[in-house]
């Protein structure tokens, strides 16, 4: 939904010297430790935060590219991404620029504009040839974000804003006010754009920062510098929280259930979002409410329960596993093929064996089913004998089964019946279903046929 234009300059990637014009500032508006030395690819708007990242990190000597995405969203933008360009030029930065040419997902436009933007910046990353990005976020942008996220009932992670890095992503302003930010640029004589959209109370954010804060801080004077200090002591116990999901052992998007419930809650939501980002590629942040039914699932569901979740992804808890089921892992899968050859008596884990002369057919479950399985020999319901090995509900549909004339003869991976069973080592018909999914699940205790 963009394109990338490159404006060049003399040099490719250009770092400025430190103008008579700099204030003081300079040094203390950018968090070191989260500056690339090698060079930065800027992303440049034009409003004021933007504008004095770039700008600082000229300063500083580092090499910068401008990326400015279009987002065609109100009249004149094009004309803002002219000034920009004419701006570069004077600074000797080369430009990169998109702008939108497709329509934008339906929902939130502010979400759909910043993954827009996004998609982007990770294009213009790549045709820069640098490895990180700087942003233009400030103490007040987190701030508000903690804010709103609050107000929306978020919890720990929520609670800490946006994080100072994720990726390439670096926000070096993080720790700087938006009044420091304005001081700065005076210092420097900048023209800056400035953005109505941010004036425009409809956004919950502008909300935020012109009505609800202005509001605390006349009641509470340093209230956002006591949100910020919580925002950063959050993220300090996030990154602990984060550390120890890390340690589970998480195979795709299914982690053993024993481990998931000897840690404590808040390891356990981080576990959570690994397995939903293990299995789906959207990002829609699983709610509290979202949490509090995992919760209930994982510590008191049935095996086989599920629970829809967004993106088109389902949480299981099955026996032994807590897994998360994207669409495609989630359809049904084929039942396979039964093949069937003369055997004098092996010992293969994965196949069962027959009287000879037993006629054999593939089929599935339906109502009534019963069988005698070894070892010994009782006639039992196919109900009871699913659950007593432990296959999980969601399952039991899709087994493939044996019969040999019209009943039952054998549960791959499950039980075979005494009736039609051969004696170890003696010659029979080797049995396997192949080309199916695997129906052994998680029994514990698999008598023959185990599939593998």
């Amino acid at each position: 939904c963009s394109s990338v234009v490159e404006h060049t300059t003399h040099n490719r990637v250009v770092g400025g010297s430190n103008p008579p014009t700099a204030t003081t500032l300079t040094d203390s508006l950018l968090d070191p430790s989260l500056l690339d030395r090698g060079g930065m690819l800027v992303a440049l708007s034009g409003g004021p935060d933007s504008t004095a990242l770039l700008l600082s990190l000229l300063d500083l000597g580092i090499p910068v590219v401008a990326a400015h995405f279009d987002h065609d969203l109100r009249s004149g933008s094009s004309g803002e991404a002219a000034a920009l360009a004419g701006a570069c030029r004077e600074w000797g930065v080369e430009l990169l620029a998109g702008r939108r040419s497709g329509a934008l997902p339906r929902g939130s436009l502010q979400a759909a504009a910043r993954q827009a933007r996004y998609d982007f910046l990770a294009q213009a990353l790549v045709t820069s040839g640098l490895h990180s990005v700087a942003l233009g976020h400030t103490a007040d942008d987190l701030v508000e974000g903690t804010v709103m996220h609050l107000l929306r009932g978020s919890g720990l992670a929520g609670m800490r804003g946006m994080p100072s890095r994720r990726g390439p992503y670096l926000r070096p302003l993080l720790g700087t006010w938006r009044d420091q930010i304005e001081k700065y640029l005076a210092g420097r004589a900048a023209t800056v754009l400035r953005d109505p959209s941010n004036l425009d109370p409809k956004f919950e954010r502008v909300r935020i920062r012109l009505q609800l804060l202005p509001a605390l801080e006349r009641d509470r004077p340093g209230i956002k510098g006591r949100l910020l200090a919580a925002a950063a002591r959050a993220a300090e116990l996030q990154i602990e929280l984060e550390g120890a999901a890390a340690r589970l052992d998480i195979d795709g998007g299914r982690v053993r259930l024993a481990a998931l419930l000897a840690v404590p809650a808040g390891v356990r939501v981080e576990c959570v979002r690994r397995l939903y980002a293990a299995v789906t590629d959207r990002a829609p942040a699983l709610s509290r409410r979202h949490h509090a039914a995992i919760a209930a699932l994982v510590e008191g569901g049935k095996p086989g329960q599920t629970l829809n979740l967004p993106g088109g992804v389902r949480i299981r808890r099955a026996y032994q596993h807590v897994e998360m089921i994207g669409m495609v892992a989630a359809s049904r899968p084929e039942s396979g093929r039964l093949v069937l050859r003369a055997c004098p008596g092996c010992a293969a884990g994965q196949a069962a064996h027959f009287q000879p002369g037993t006629e054999l057919s593939l089929g599935q479950r339906r109502p009534g089913l019963r069988m005698r399985p070894l070892p010994g020999g009782r006639l039992r319901k196919l109900q009871d004998i699913l659950v007593d090995a432990k296959v999980p509900r969601h399952t039991r549909d899709e087994l493939p089964l044996v019969f040999a004339g019209g009943e039952l003869a054998w549960v791959p991976g499950v039980a075979i019946d005494k009736r039609w069973a051969a004696s170890p080592g003696q010659p029979s018909i080797h049995a396997e279903v192949v080309g199916g999914g695997n129906a052994l699940l998680e029994s514990v205790q698999p008598t023959q046929g185990v599939l593998s």
